[in-house]
Parts: C-alpha cells; structure tokens; sequence
C-alpha cells in the first residue's frame, strides 16, 4: 500500500532545494492523494510557500537557534517545530541530505520508513545511522541523486520536472513596477555565489556587461541580495555604462526578474539554478564544481567551464581561482549568444 503521509527533508541551500523539487512534482503526480510536507530552513521557505504540491510547510531555523539557545524565544520556536513534525506525523521520510541534520530529523520523526542514498554516497556517511533504507543513488547529478530516494516506492521513472510555474506565482508590487519602468529586454548578472572561488571576477562581469551591449544590444541588470551590494556595484562601475544594481532583498523580488530576463549569468548558485528551473535561459560558469553534477539539470551547453588538472575540486576558497578566471568575457558572450539564438522568440534586441 502506498504511503499517505511523506515528508521531505532538504533544509538548504537555495540551489539544493531546487534540486530537490522533481521530487515533489514525481510524489504528487503518482500519488495524488497523499500528504506531503516538507522541512525548509526559514530563509528557504519563500521559495515553497504556496506550492500546490506541498499540503504542509514545517519551517526551521537551525543556525539561528544553535547561536541564539540562550534565549526563550529559541526555545519556543523549537517547540513550536517539533510539536508541529509529531502532528504531521509522516509513516515515510525523504532524506535528501544525506547528513546528520537530515538523518536526526528523519529519526526524531518515529517514521517506520526513513529513506536516503546509502552510507558510502552520503555527504556525511556515519548519518546513515539515522535511516533504515538506503538506495542507491543513479546519475552523477544532484537532480537524479534526489530521485532515487524514489527507487524505493516504486514509482515509474520519469523525466525531472521542476514544476517552475508552481514557484513563486506572486509577484512583489515594488518588483512589478520596477520591471515595468525598465525599457527593453535585459540579460541578469548574477556576481555573489556561497563560495569565493565560485565568483566571477566582477571586474571581468562587467567587461562581459559591456559587451553583452556592444555586441547584443542587451543592457544587463546585476543582481544584488543582502550583503551583495558591494560585488554588484563592482560590476557596475567595471561596464561601462551597461549595467545597473538590481537590489533584490527578497527571493520573491529576486525571482521576478529571474523569471523576466532574456539570459541569466553566473556561477554554481542558487538563483542561476532557480532560474533554470523557472524555465529561463541561463549560463553558469563553472569552476571548483562539476558540470556533470551540479551544472544546470539536462542542459550541458549552459555551462562554461576549463578542464585543468585541478578542475571541479569542490573545494572551498576565498577567491576565484584559474579554473574560472581562465574563462574569457568575450568567450562569455559568444556562449551567450548562441544560448539566446537557439531561441530565437527571445532573442530580439
């Protein structure tokens, strides 16, 4: 008998949550009248709010309480989660972390049935203490490495589906009336990434604004979330004249204009993988991080990246390193042309 109540768990980040949604558009398409809840760090939450495939949102803010435990509020809020994950009470949990966070969770939910990849692929392998039926995860990428927590209940294999016109189907006014104030079509600059090596210089982005001008006839806007507004301005000051600060401080304004533009650029981050998922073209640029796992799902030509022997080490730096440095603005361009004329409806300068 199928399950009837699931929950998913994949607190973070931004582009590991959209990775994870063909999960939740496969369990809603070939079980429709299960239950199906989700548990999403608070900054993440926006991004599901409202989805028609979620019946239940169970909202954490781990990193908050682990640095605020001191206080009464954290406690409250702690209480108000774990009351709200036993009434959910889920006979099947997702793991799709596969780290001790996820796994404890997935543990303190009492589920009989607690799914995730086995020991050997997780990202902390001991959390596969916490589960009691690993799969084996098929596929290099993180979308198909999400999917074969399916393997288990048996559901037919179908291509990823990230249901992008189910995400954020509301539009900030202020974003609206931004967008409609702006003349002509613009290509989005996406400068900040989690990791300093996986961020575009900012002087070489805005020689790639510049020309995406020059060359496309495109202006670009250049977006800034909190505490980008430094690198954005970087870029600015580097185009000569091509481009503007989008200040975004909300993922719902931020994704109004990812939605809205003609191309997205940047590197291995949330907002370009959201971005893909909305069904608008985009171009990564890769460095410390592998196309095959973790370049934009089912589209090789939209990432940019060297092969060099030290390439997709996936490790953490401060800065850019040759792996991304090495890509040439007007090598982005070219790309850039080539993924805007292939559909040719957008590419109308």
């Amino acid at each position: 008998m199928a399950p009837s109540r699931i929950l998913l768990i994949r607190t973070s980040a931004l582009g590991d949550v959209v990775h994870a949604l063909p999960v939740l558009t496969a369990l809603r398409r070939n079980l429709p009248h299960a239950t199906l809840g989700w548990v999403v760090e608070s900054s993440m939450a926006p991004l599901l709010e409202g989805h028609p495939d979620l019946d239940e949102l169970l909202v954490v803010s781990l990193r908050t309480w682990r640095r605020q435990l001191h206080r009464r509020s954290t406690w409250v809020a702690m209480r108000d989660f774990f009351v709200g994950l036993e009434q959910f009470a889920p006979e099947l949990v997702l793991d799709l972390m596969g780290n001790h966070k996820a796994g404890l969770l997935a543990a303190l939910t009492l589920a009989d049935r607690r799914i995730g990849v086995a020991r050997k692929f997780r990202r902390e392998p001991s959390s596969a203490l916490w589960i009691n039926e690993p799969v084996l995860p098929q596929g290099a990428h993180s979308v198909d490495r999400a999917l074969a927590v399916l393997d288990a209940l048996d559901l037919p294999t179908e291509p990823a589906d990230f249901g992008g016109s189910k995400l954020l189907r509301e539009e900030p006014t202020e974003a609206v009336e931004r967008l409609a104030a702006t003349e002509g079509a613009r290509i989005l600059l996406q400068p900040g990434a989690g990791w300093g090596n996986k961020r575009y210089p900012t002087g070489a982005m805005g020689q790639v604004a510049q020309l995406l001008e020059r060359q496309l006839g495109l202006r670009s806007w250049v977006a800034a979330g909190p505490g980008e507004e430094g690198l954005a301005q970087e870029v600015v000051a580097s185009s000569a004249g091509s481009a503007d600060v989008l200040v975004a401080p909300t993922l719902p304004y931020l994704t109004t204009f990812l939605r809205h533009s003609r191309l997205v650029i940047g590197g291995d981050t949330g907002p370009v993988h959201l971005a893909h998922a909305l069904g608008t073209p985009v171009l990564c640029l890769m460095g410390p991080t592998a196309p095959e796992t973790n370049g934009p799902y089912g589209d090789r030509e939209a990432a940019l990246w060297r092969q060099l022997p030290c390439s997709f080490c996936h490790k953490r730096f401060d800065e850019a390193k040759l792996c991304l440095t090495d890509l040439q603005p007007q090598e982005i361009v070219e790309r850039a042309r080539f993924l805007l004329q292939r559909q040719p409806s957008l590419f109308e300068a």
